[in-house]
């Protein structure tokens, strides 16, 4: 690809430069807290802020819409595809419905969740807190609000200076309004996911509501508004603990935005003149631009700071600079350390000089052929084919155990005292509590019956006159059926203080079986 030529000493187009103060810049932040100085981004555009309106409708429409998603179970579970079930002890996603035993399913979900962001941050830093972070998305939507109301970053500077009036005091009260409503949407969608989202909406809005929904939606709608509207950066840098910890997941190939230094410097607002005063002219005309998009607040072309969250706003914004200007897009863009040392060494001549533009480029101003470029292929190194390993291998575990996991089972409870007993015509009774767990959403008639102690025979109390080695127990669908089961056995078979035997749960239909290995205690006296 042909690289656009440009010389300094030719006039350039009239960019406007903004007078902006980096406040959160690493260089006069305070070491515990600062109280906040307001931030006035100004709206990006291209590609990276295109991605990050696509990914916020993505996320918040899944946030707000899925409760709403139904999903037919049967006339005997809930319709709703996903549903956190807490009086009944369930959690249904889809076609998925995991148990409080299966518990280690919503474990293995927060390791894959944990090794992904691991994945994520070694191979492309901070794109989950610049894109699909909570805090950024919401951060976002109220910006979008406050830019409908208010207007874009001049404007919203001179509405603040101004004083109080009319106009001033409804679009304050408009703004904050709407940031409230969408905090109470935030916490009614939240309350949605744990119960029939129709049927809940109904009781809150009539008052029906149990108080913990109203406790609820308030604390999250107070959140919402306080995080997303008043804090927004503050979150992640005095909350947030991931900036603090990302440093452990990067190497020097992890893609993260930077400030390439090695072509910008030294910055000029008077390219033509600094050329014509034999003075060497990078590609930043230090207009700031950069900086005004900012939501963080710093000035990328400090270097890497915790405060970055790599939006990537700031490509967007030196981009269309650089196209105005004639010049190859790139000056702050994703690179990795190891590509950024290397260009450095080559501006500086490995350290010896100062940044020298005559470097890294050509007579016709294009870059020279030793310049390094991004190779995909660095993101397959052994971090993240380990990462990627580990986080695949949960997943496949997780995928085999939910295929083979069992939705019939059977638990027994041996009585504890009496141990056991003797019936009048000699023979020992021992007593259990059988518990049968119907794992499907439809009812089921279930066969259970002896395996072991031949001469035994066992009946349950209320259900049976005569006493047998089998019966069929109708279970309830999705429910755990208890019996209490009295199992017999002659006093001449009893040949050991504790025998053992199994109870077997089949269900005729399916072909399902569970089986519990249980003792038969007696005296133990052999004829």
């Amino acid at each position: 690809m042909t690289q656009p030529s440009f010389n300094p000493a030719e006039e350039v187009p009239a960019i406007e430069r903004a007078d902006v103060e980096a406040v959160n810049s690493a260089k006069i932040r305070k070491p515990l807290y600062e109280a906040r100085k307001k931030i006035f981004p100004k709206r990006a555009s291209g590609r990276f802020r295109q991605f990050k309106w696509l990914v916020m409708a993505i996320t918040l429409g899944i946030y707000y819409l899925t409760p709403w998603v139904r999903w037919d179970r049967g006339a005997y579970a809930p319709d709703q595809a996903v549903l956190i079930d807490l009086a009944h002890r369930r959690f249904y996603f889809f076609f998925i419905e995991i148990w409080p035993q299966e518990f280690f399913f919503v474990a293995g979900l927060l390791v894959m969740a944990g090794f992904g962001l691991f994945l994520v941050t070694s191979a492309v830093g901070r794109a989950w807190c610049g894109y699909t972070c909570p805090q950024t998305v919401w951060t976002d939507l109220f910006l979008v609000v406050e830019r409908f109301i208010e207007g874009d970053r001049n404007a919203r500077i001179k509405l603040d200076a101004a004083p109080w009036s009319l106009g001033k005091l409804w679009k304050r009260v408009s703004k904050h309004a709407i940031w409230i409503v969408i905090g109470i949407a935030t916490g009614g969608a939240w309350i949605f996911y744990f119960a029939d989202a129709p049927g809940l909406l109904r009781e809150f809005v009539t008052g029906e509501a149990e108080p913990v929904a109203y406790i609820t939606v308030a604390i999250l709608t107070a959140t919402t508004y306080v995080f997303g509207g008043l804090m927004r950066e503050q979150v992640c840098i005095y909350m947030c603990p991931w900036p603090r910890i990302q440093g452990a997941m990067l190497d020097e190939n992890s893609l993260v935005v930077t400030y390439n230094d090695w072509r910008g410097e030294p910055r000029s607002r008077h390219a033509k003149k600094a050329v014509a005063a034999g003075q060497p002219v990078g590609d930043c005309v230090d207009c700031n631009a950069c900086v005004v998009v900012c939501p963080m607040g710093i000035d990328i072309r400090d270097g890497q700071q915790l405060e970055c969250i790599t939006c990537a706003l700031c490509i967007d914004a030196c981009d269309g600079v650089m196209d105005k200007l004639g010049k190859p897009r790139g000056l702050i863009a994703y690179a990795t350390l190891a590509e950024y040392q290397g260009n450095m060494a080559l501006a500086m001549d490995e350290g010896r000089t100062a940044i020298d533009p005559t470097r890294v480029r050509n007579a016709d101003g294009g870059f020279v052929d030793t310049i390094r470029h991004f190779d995909w292929r660095v993101i397959f190194r052994v971090r993240t084919l380990l990462y990627m390993g580990v986080w695949s291998a949960v997943g496949i575990a997780m995928l085999v155990a939910l295929m083979m996991r069992e939705r019939l089972e059977v638990n027994v409870l041996h009585d504890r005292n009496p141990q056991f007993v003797l019936e009048s015509n000699g023979s020992i009774r021992n007593g259990y509590t059988v518990r049968l767990l119907n794992m499907i959403p439809e009812p089921r008639d279930i066969i259970v019956s002896l395996d072991g102690l031949p001469e035994a025979s066992m009946k349950v109390n209320g259900m049976q006159e005569e006493a047998t080695r089998s019966l069929t127990v109708s279970v309830e669908p999705d429910e755990a059926t208890t019996l209490k089961v009295y199992v017999t056995l002659p006093r001449e078979a009893v040949t050991e203080p504790a025998q053992t035997f199994r109870f077997i749960a089949t269900d005729p239909q399916s072909g399902e079986t569970a089986a519990y290995k249980a003792t038969f205690n007696g005296p133990g006296e052999k004829k």
